[in-house]
């Protein structure tokens, strides 16, 4: 980890940072809305618990995940897609909460991107220890649209890279509420998230909740 990053983004934060030609962290912008998220999450979960999936290599997958929205990403020996029920019951998926998609318009909208109107809504649970490795989001039919990532709870370094995974990848460090927008020429950039430091959050305790919209379809 790189702990000093830290020092220079403290929760209080607001206000826009570009990464990329179509890519900036909304600072903060998801702070006010915090807990109508958690109470939807806690709507969605208890409906689609968190599990984690096999990768098509038969590796568990380090982060809890679990969806909402009309499409729900899956991965298991068949490989990486999007499902409109969840393979644990064979039921659709749970609807995005109202505040998840009042949320996703305003910060897409503030990030250039007006209009999305996301039809996949993945939910990552981060333990202390918990990464994702780096990865493209290239499983949706629509690339035009943008990724809408949310960061809720522990804080926790982004990687943010190029278009070969090979390519540099800057650390950015994300807090609670912070928004990350990327589309445009950065839509197929590869990203993770480094292992999450040990911590305890006010609202969410010891983890961190990722939401990332999409438009799959």
């Amino acid at each position: 980890m790189t702990p000093d990053l830290f020092e220079h983004c403290d929760e209080g934060s607001t206000g826009r940072e570009e990464l990329a030609p179509g890519a900036l962290v909304l600072r903060g912008f998801a702070r006010p809305h915090a807990e109508r998220l958690v109470a939807g999450i806690a709507d969605v979960t208890a409906r689609a618990p968190f599990r984690h999936m096999l990768t098509p290599g038969g590796q568990r997958m380090s982060a809890a995940m679990t969806n909402c929205g009309p499409l729900g990403w899956i991965s298991d020996r068949r490989g990486y897609r999007y499902e409109p029920c969840d393979p644990l019951d064979g039921k659709p998926w749970p609807p995005m909460p109202a505040s998840f998609l009042d949320l996703v318009a305003a910060a897409a909208a503030a990030a250039g991107f007006p209009g999305l109107v996301p039809d996949a809504c993945l939910i990552n649970r981060y333990e202390p220890g918990t990464r994702m490795s780096l990865h493209q989001d290239r499983d949706e039919r629509d690339l035009t649209a943008p990724i809408v990532s949310v960061s809720l709870g522990l804080p926790a370094i982004f990687l943010f890279g190029g278009l070969s995974r090979s390519d540099h990848s800057d650390r950015i460090a994300l807090m609670h509420g912070d928004v990350v927008v990327w589309g445009g020429p950065s839509r197929l950039r590869f990203h993770g998230i480094l292992p999450v430091k040990e911590g305890t959050h006010p609202l969410l305790g010891r983890q961190r909740i990722n939401l990332t919209f999409r438009k799959a379809a």
